[in-house]
């Protein structure tokens, strides 16, 4: 039996997790904070129609976080131009149904099933739904690998780009990693981070139960001075963090810059089984004004000292940003995956997919040939 949900709650927790595996983003706890907190609704542009499916026994065996979109923000993966182009043809682009993680581009889950036929059943249940409600497309935002196969081989048409993680080598701690880098990048750090030092900041890490209430809203208010630097506004609400620091708060890493005394930045992490998400940065500067390289203090570096100090594998620091490379990261493949109701614009979408995907693998081996490290 498929059925659709409005609320994540409409899905027992312990069913929707036994099948979500361990990944905090994709967890139930999660989706509900953005669901309960007001981040994701109709009002937002993101309406929840989660989608399940049951045995016999009505026991769940498949799910997917399922939304209608009446607009593009908060993906990561850009479709204005498709949006443009429908309008260009009197054609409506919106709304469309995306299967994703809402303000998260990081790869996870979406089909969550224990067999690759449930996923498939989700796939083509998900573009069904689609045709009969009038949606222009369906879209699988940041599947594995493997998810991203069945997709295509499901006749979706593939996308392809890059962001910059840190995978660990076999360093024991920061200074084994610092001394793999060449000489001119190991410099480099060294000098971007003696001038945070020099600046009189001190950090300090957070880690669950560690995190006040007040540095919570410490956080939320350099959060927010991020998006109003750029006149923009926040996705997300304090009573969002305050929530998955209840639901999950092993899951939650907050580093914090210290200078005089008083808090001047912060950078919240999120914890995987494996992994280490940067999530988000902001800064209220002090007295002594803004400090050169604290962004890629608290964002990269001590991400990337913690990482090694917990044993994770990886350090993912975000969406986009080619400077990363010179800071320990190396370029990573990303996927999604596309239906699109109209056979014409799927036709041209798919010949201008398969120019991309080309122009993405070239960067990317481009990219491969500056990374950091001394070689082998």
């Amino acid at each position: 039996m498929i059925s659709l949900h409005s609320h994540i709650d409409d899905i027992a927790a312990a069913d929707w997790d036994a099948l979500a595996g361990t990944q905090p983003f994709i967890r139930h706890a999660y989706l509900a904070a953005l669901e309960n907190t007001g981040a994701v609704g109709e009002h937002s542009g993101w309406t929840p129609c989660h989608l399940a499916i049951r045995d016999a026994n009505h026991q769940l065996i498949g799910a997917m976080p399922l939304y209608r979109k009446t607009h593009s923000y908060g993906e990561y993966v850009f479709d204005w131009a498709w949006a443009e182009a429908y309008l260009r043809h009197g054609l409506d682009y919106y709304p469309k149904l995306i299967s994703a993680i809402p303000f998260t581009p990081i790869t996870g889950p979406r089909l969550l099933a224990k067999t690759d036929a449930t996923r498939q059943r989700l796939l083509a249940a998900a573009v069904a739904i689609a045709q009969e409600s009038g949606d222009s497309s369906f879209h699988l935002l940041f599947p594995p690998g493997t998810e991203a196969t069945l997709a295509q081989d499901s006749g979706l048409l593939s996308r392809h780009d890059v962001q910059f993680h840190w995978l660990r080598g076999d360093w024991r701690d920061y200074a084994d990693f610092s001394d793999a880098l060449t000489r001119d990048k190991r410099k480099k750090l060294r000098q971007e981070r003696r001038k945070v030092s020099d600046a009189g900041v001190r950090i300090i890490r957070k880690r669950g139960s560690e995190i006040s209430e007040a540095d919570w809203v410490f956080f939320y208010r350099c959060y927010s001075n991020t998006y109003l630097e750029h006149r923009s506004t926040p996705y997300l609400s304090l009573a969002f963090f305050l929530q998955i620091a209840s639901a999950m708060p092993q899951s939650c890493l907050l580093i914090l810059a210290y200078q005089d005394g008083r808090p001047i930045a912060a950078a919240l992490n999120i914890i995987g089984p494996d992994r280490l998400y940067g999530r988000y940065w902001g800064a209220v500067w002090g007295p002594a004004g803004y400090v050169a390289n604290l962004h890629f203090e608290l964002c990269f570096y001590q991400g990337i000292e913690f990482a090694l100090e917990a044993g994770l594998d990886a350090f993912e620091g975000g969406a986009q940003g080619a400077h990363k490379l010179a800071r320990g990261f190396v370029p990573v493949a990303t996927q999604s995956a596309h239906w699109l109701a109209h056979p014409g614009f799927s036709d041209a979408i798919d010949q201008h997919l398969n120019r991309e995907r080309a122009a993405v693998a070239n960067w990317q081996s481009e990219l491969e040939q500056h990374k950091p490290f001394k070689p082998n």
